[in-house]
């Protein structure tokens, strides 16, 4: 067996993280038949999907964040701004997000994290299953990740 040195470096590399993104994909992708399968077709690419609420001056009242990718709808941020809060405004955002995730892209599930001071008792309420708990992820708080079928 050869020795070999290595050096470790711990700096931000832009270049470094997509050489290494890409060599992941290329692992994963000879590794897994359905991610082999979905190179190439459109069901590949991550496309946004942002709905917005805004009030009767034009101002940003909510909206929801994130994208969907290989039937998923992944929903990255989805905030009502408090004076809005209890007149329906998230469930609306979330159900439009669904509807044009699971009619409009054939999305058959989503995904989201929260945070237990935010909003799981909501999620849970639109239909939503905890899969996931990780305590103290960050110090003092439990994140949740949960899932919903879409069909």
């Amino acid at each position: 067996m050869v020795s070999r040195m290595f050096r470790m470096e711990t700096e931000v590399d832009k270049e470094r993280r997509d050489l290494l993104g890409a060599r992941m994909r290329d692992t994963n992708t000879a590794a897994s038949p359905v991610l082999a399968a979905l190179r190439g077709t459109p069901g590949e690419r991550e496309l946004p999907l942002h709905v917005w609420m805004l009030d009767e001056s034009g101002a940003l009242a909510g909206g929801l964040v994130g994208h969907t990718w290989a039937t998923w709808l992944h929903v990255a941020l989805l905030w009502v701004d408090e004076r809005h809060r209890g007149a329906g405004l998230g469930s609306r955002l979330l159900a439009q997000a669904e509807r044009t995730a699971r009619d409009g892209r054939g999305c058959l599930s989503a995904r989201l994290e929260t945070w237990d001071f935010q909003a799981p008792d909501f999620y849970r309420r639109h239909g939503y299953e905890v899969v996931c708990v990780i305590p103290d992820y960050p110090p003092g708080i439990t994140e949740f990740t949960l899932t919903k079928r879409l069909t």
